[in-house]
Order: structure tokens, then sequence, then C-alpha cells
């Protein structure tokens, strides 16, 4: 699926809170860290990644364009934060409790792990499974793993192995 095309207002608004939120952290933190760079080009429901060596965001278009003013008041400065942390500490717990203050203390946004979005139009296909207490859905690369007889999954709930099912 080709990502849709951006609205350059909403890649500026976009840019406007990430370099608001930077140089906030910058002065509370007495530091300069550079500019990351912006990249549109996440996948699947996750809303965005930091990528700590490249000093990169990847954010999901989608996402971004069906929640536009939520995802940037919330995803930017999460991932942002990310990068200041690894930054400013080195390699820690990704939702620690460095992040937590980087994000409450520094950055003024509850620190949340995970985004609310709905995720129905990004989210992959998915197959059927059953175990004795209920349905499961297994992505096209578990499905797959499956079907080569590489692994098998287990219900947290009743411990069956899953076995595929029908819709």
């Amino acid at each position: 699926m080709k990502s849709p095309r951006l609205p350059i207002a909403v890649q500026q608004a976009v840019m406007r809170t990430l370099r608001e939120k930077l140089q906030q952290a910058n002065q509370r933190l007495e530091r300069h860290y550079p500019e990351p760079a912006l990249v549109y080009q996440q996948r699947g429901t996750a809303a965005g990644t930091a990528w700590l060596e490249r000093w990169e965001i990847r954010l999901n278009p989608v996402l971004l364009m069906e929640n536009q003013q939520a995802f940037i008041d919330e995803v930017v400065p999460h991932e942002l934060a990310h990068l200041l942390v690894w930054k400013h500490f080195g390699r820690v717990a990704p939702h620690g409790k460095e992040w937590k203050w980087m994000m409450e203390s520094v950055l003024g946004i509850p620190a949340r792990r995970t985004h609310q979005f709905e995720v129905h139009s990004v989210r992959s296909r998915t197959f059927p499974y059953r175990c004795r207490c209920q349905q499961h859905h297994l992505t096209v690369r578990r499905h797959n793993r499956v079907m080569r007889g590489e692994t098998e999954y287990r219900c947290l709930q009743c411990g069956d192995i899953l076995q595929p099912g029908e819709k």
C-alpha cells in the first residue's frame, strides 16, 4: 500500500512541534542537541519510531493523517524523548524512568507508552486460529511460520497450541 501524500501544512505542523519541543529540551537540559531527521515511512500499527544512531524519527503517514493534532501533540514528543534520552543518558530501558522524566519534566507531556489511535486502516491481514477457549488472529508472518513448521503458538489463557480455524 502506498503512503498518502502529506499536505505541506501537516508537515509544517509536525516540524513546528518538533522544533518547539527540541528548543524547550535544549533550554531545560542546557544542551544543544541538533534537529533530528523526519521520515514519513513508518508502516503497520506503530505511530512512530526513534532511530537512535541515525538521529531520526520515523512517522506513520496514515495514522498522522487520520489523527492529525493528537498525533502531532503525542507522537512527535514521544519519539523525540527517545532520542534525547539516548543522547543524555545512553542506552536505557525504552520507556523507563529516564524516558518518563524526559516526557513529563522536560517536555511537559504525559508519559504514555502507546497511542490510542484506531488502527483498522493500517492493520495487515490476519489469519484465524483457535484454541479451546477463544479465537486468535495471527499476522501473516506468524501464520507463515506455522505453515512452514518453524514454530507453534500457544494461548496465554488455556495453554493450548493454536490451530488454524474458521473466521
